[in-house]
């Protein structure tokens, strides 16, 4: 069975909407697109936490295919992102585009998750999510994702679409692997652990000198 990773960028406050632009995705009133612009530093592998897709097959959501569509294929050809994108085989969840024009993509019309459940079962590359928030928390919920790949910038943005929601399923997770960028941006693996198991400190008992100190008190009382 195939792998469903994601890649993403993502505010300390959990944002992820127009990281790249402010014309990316203003959907919201949301007017801080491009936040991630000035964090940019070639520590930064793009191709190591799969935001090019390369060697893998796309999964994107609706709004993250209409970005891309309108930008990669209309790079140089010799642009290596450009490359892979416009190469790569895409599936495109959506209930409302009719037809595709980028090539290689396909559409998902019906059950999202049914569709994802059966293409992890074909043989063949990972699969890989690029942005697509609606469509992570859709898989997250139904514990469908394998691999996170959060990138974390330092900035806080207040409102705007979120990674998780207040629908996510709660589950916790381990981190594989972590590297931080020379503008700070922590890039981070994660991978799903089971189920969170909860759980409190013990109270620490009383000295002996607190137990004296209390019964003197009571005795001072009475």
């Amino acid at each position: 069975m195939r792998k469903l990773i994601v890649s993403t960028f993502a505010s300390l406050d959990g944002i992820m909407q127009a990281p790249g632009g402010p014309e990316e995705d203003p959907t919201g009133g949301f007017t801080l697109g491009g936040w991630m612009f000035s964090y940019a530093d070639d520590s930064m592998d793009i191709s190591d936490s799969g935001f090019d897709g390369k060697g893998r097959e796309l999964v994107l959501g609706r709004r993250t295919y209409q970005i891309f569509e309108a930008y990669w294929p209309y790079q140089p050809k010799d642009h290596p992102i450009a490359k892979t994108l416009n190469t790569a085989k895409k599936y495109v969840a959506s209930r409302t585009l009719p037809v595709l024009h980028w090539n290689n993509s396909i559409l998902l019309k019906d059950d999202v998750v049914k569709a994802i459940i059966a293409l992890k079962a074909q043989s063949g590359p990972d699969l890989q999510i690029i942005g697509s928030g609606n469509l992570i928390q859709t898989l997250q919920a139904a514990s469908l994702i394998d691999e996170y790949n959060v990138w974390t910038f330092p900035v806080v943005l207040g409102q705007g679409k979120r990674l998780f929601g207040e629908n996510a399923k709660p589950s916790a997770l381990r981190l594989v692997r972590s590297q931080v960028s020379a503008t700070g941006v922590v890039m981070s693996t994660y991978v799903p652990s089971g189920e969170i198991q909860p759980g409190s400190f013990p109270s620490a008992e009383p000295s002996e000198k607190e137990l004296a100190r209390r019964k003197m008190m009571k005795n001072e009382m009475w």
